[in-house]
């Protein structure tokens, strides 16, 4: 089936007011942004902050026994950093590619472009959890053998191990989400995922907002605006 495009459709129509709402939330960054080289600083610190946050509240739901009851609370005090760091040079970097995808997906010809280029952020999301992997490996690794040193008698602090090891974890998560441990392990890299998933989740939160706008509309018998 050919869509039409929103320029024919925005008037009235779900993805029209979607589009709108956008297009409004754009214009709202642009206009408040100021220069990049103020903003950058502040857009990276407040990624920082947030993947600091999440990264506790992760281990203290899921696993308080690891931050309070096995002598190792000095190690993920210190994993807290490069985590921190590393999850806000991905979240800052996809920030620009997200507003790059936007721009794209409002001068989208056709309903299908607009969507298909808005789920670009999905794979964001998917390539956040490849990262979160990475970060936690490489997190452990450093602060194991740089700051702490390492223990010969732990295989857990070679960096291909650690991936290795993380791997298996998701793997075996996702393969049986049910086991008490997999599900904790979900839940706290979902927690981590937070910051990647915040496009996916506006996308979502505006078409949800639109689809109920334009069904009110339909309802009160009258054209729903577009924005």
């Amino acid at each position: 089936m050919t869509s039409r495009p929103i320029s024919e459709t925005s008037r009235g129509s779900i993805i029209g007011i979607w589009k709108g709402h956008l297009a409004r939330l754009l214009s709202f960054y642009e206009t408040r942004r100021g220069s990049l080289g103020r903003f950058f600083p502040l857009l990276f610190l407040f990624f920082f902050l947030l993947n600091v946050a999440s990264y506790w509240l992760a281990m203290v739901t899921a696993f308080p026994e690891r931050v309070f009851g096995d002598g190792r609370g000095f190690h993920y005090f210190l994993v807290q950093f490069p985590v921190g760091f590393l999850g806000a040079v991905f979240d800052s970097l996809s920030f620009f590619v997200t507003i790059f995808i936007i721009r794209r997906a409002l001068k989208a010809a056709s309903s299908v472009s607009y969507l298909a280029h808005l789920s670009v952020d999905l794979g964001i999301a998917a390539v956040a959890t490849g990262w979160v992997l990475f970060v936690f490996s490489f997190s452990g690794w450093l602060i194991s053998d740089w700051l702490i040193g390492s223990d010969p008698a732990r295989e857990l602090d070679t960096l291909s191990y650690r991936n290795e090891f993380y791997q298996r974890r998701l793997v075996d998560a996702l393969q049986n989400p049910a086991e008490p441990e997999h599900f904790k392990n979900l839940y706290f890299g979902l927690l981590m995922g937070v910051s990647a998933m915040l496009p996916s989740f506006t996308h979502l939160y505006l078409s949800f907002q639109s689809a109920a706008l334009f069904l009110w509309a339909r309802f009160r018998g009258r054209a729903p605006a577009a924005g």
